[in-house]
């Protein structure tokens, strides 16, 4: 996807705006860090750490219903004492 972009003054600085669809590509939020790098005459920017994946709350709950069976199936082992060293 090729853009153009106008470098501006801002305050002191020159600034740069990118568009909100390559924002959305690169995962990228206001106040998000970039490393800017120029190599060979060309301006290489990348996001500084990471983005971090989001997920739905369907996500984060699949496989739910599996563990509250298992759950089920293995509850006779917190019935009784400690018989050893084991943590309360």
């Amino acid at each position: 996807m090729l853009v153009k972009t106008t470098v501006r003054k801002q305050g002191g600085a020159m600034v740069m705006t990118i568009p909100p669809t390559m924002l959305k590509q690169l995962n990228l939020k206001v106040g998000a860090q970039m490393e800017l790098d120029v190599n060979e005459g060309k301006l290489i920017a990348k996001p500084l750490t990471a983005s971090r994946k989001r997920y739905r709350l369907s996500e984060l709950l699949k496989g739910s219903e599996q563990l509250k069976k298992l759950n089920k199936k293995t509850a006779w082992a917190f019935e009784g004492e400690a018989v050893g060293r084991e943590l309360a």
